[in-house]
């Protein structure tokens, strides 16, 4: 597990359009965190570094967004109001597989109420940084790789404190 420092805003785009440049399609990224961790600036990241120029927003009330001109397609999924039964009904597979989509990176928000999850996905941990005159500095980031999919981005291309 790598742990990551990000400082601000910035950094947690930063660290987004890293992963939009580094990733390939079929790959996916679980993202779990409490409300306003940075899970939606993140992907926002994502898709800079894709090269969609669209204006990301969370998927909570539509499930999935779906964002197609970009280097390859980005999959936005917010998981925040479905329960565990309600998700395994949305057969997710169908994204990380490719199967009636084209092949693209599949980014999931409060992945942690997923009841099954692919072979290899990348985890990324946001938590709430500390408040210095009301003012949120820097959140923890922890990056879990799951398969070897992922192994040799995380160790060249997270340095952000």
């Amino acid at each position: 597990m790598t742990k990551i420092l990000l400082t601000d805003v910035e950094a947690t785009l930063n660290l987004g359009m890293t992963l939009g440049e580094s990733l390939a399609a079929g790959n996916v990224i679980l993202l779990e965190g409490d409300l306003g961790a940075g899970k939606t600036t993140l992907v926002q990241g994502v898709g800079r570094g894709l090269g969609i120029t669209e204006k990301i927003v969370s998927p909570t009330f539509t499930l999935i967004n779906e964002y197609r001109r970009g280097r390859i397609p980005l999959y936005h999924l917010d998981l925040y109001r479905l329960e565990p039964q309600e998700v395994a009904a949305l057969n997710l597979e169908t994204y990380w597989e490719g199967i009636e989509v084209v092949p693209g990176i599949v980014v999931i928000e409060w992945a942690e109420r997923m009841p099954y999850k692919p072979d290899s996905y990348l985890t990324v941990r946001l938590t709430h940084g500390h408040q210095s005159d009301g003012v949120r500095v820097g959140s923890g980031t922890e990056v879990l790789t799951v398969g070897e999919r992922y192994a040799e981005i995380i160790p060249q291309n997270f340095s952000y404190s």
